[in-house]
């Protein structure tokens, strides 16, 4: 009992710097994502899902919980047979497929050098350069008309 309160830190302003400290890194070492990239293709699953929304908003025109949709799908294709499944696997092989030639495609397009995103870019430097050359050109020949 020697020791008085007051000189003890507090244990709550210890834990705050240290986290704090640690999310500025966390932040800072992650890499954005491209925008060009292509999206995963949805499973057979989500695939079964899109035509089950529509499906079931037509029975259940009142519901309007995002849960109830998600519960009632899960529960129909857990019942469904696998000869049920099947056009839906099949459907999602297809989007599959596709997929992988464009994400081939990507692939090439980085290791030529660069995504799209960057080349648009450069478009748009190139042309605001030539815009004011062409403004610095005008304006050098208004200054001549006035001599």
């Amino acid at each position: 009992m020697g020791k008085s309160r007051a000189a003890a830190p507090k244990r709550t302003e210890t834990k705050l710097k240290t986290k704090s400290a640690g999310a500025s890194k966390r932040t800072s070492k992650k890499a954005g994502k491209d925008p060009n990239k292509p999206k995963r293709p949805a499973s057979a699953f989500f695939v079964f899902m899109e035509d089950f929304r529509e499906k079931y908003k037509k029975e259940h025109p009142n519901n309007k919980s995002v849960a109830a949709v998600g519960k009632a799908g899960g529960d129909k294709w857990k019942s469904l047979s696998d000869a049920e499944k099947a056009p839906y696997v099949a459907k999602a092989e297809k989007r599959k497929t596709e997929y992988n030639k464009t994400m081939q495609a990507y692939n090439k397009s980085i290791a030529e050098g660069g995504n799209g995103a960057e080349e648009e870019e450069s478009d748009k430097s190139k042309s605001e350069v030539n815009n004011e050359e062409e403004e610095e050109d005008e304006s050098a020949e208004d200054e001549d008309d006035d001599e």
